[in-house]
């Protein structure tokens, strides 16, 4: 595969990503969608560290970095996720307008 192959690859998760958080209600599956994108993001790095102008390791240690990330921000999305289902019972966006219970 080219450079252009895993760009367009990148693009396409990316923009099913980006369409799914903006667009659905359930907070499980924007969190699906975040993640969805973070791994675009990694196709990126490890693309561009094949093929860019310096090639190197660069890429594949920021993309490491990056999958610890999103499973901390998984994690820690999750968590506040179930917190906040034990309070409201449902697991809706719009139903998260305020802090107060």
């Amino acid at each position: 595969m080219t450079l252009s192959a895993y760009l367009a690859l990148a693009l396409i998760l990316f923009c099913i990503g980006l369409y799914g958080a903006l667009t659905k209600r359930n907070t499980v599956i924007v969190l699906i969608c975040i993640e969805l994108m973070l791994n675009a993001v990694n196709i990126n790095f490890v693309a561009f560290a094949k093929y860019g102008a310096h090639p190197g390791v660069h890429g594949h240690v920021f993309a490491l970095f990056a999958i610890a990330i999103a499973a901390a921000e998984a994690a820690v999305g999750l968590a506040a996720l179930i917190a906040f289902y034990r309070n409201r019972k449902t697991v809706q966006v719009d139903e998260a307008n305020s802090l107060k219970h």
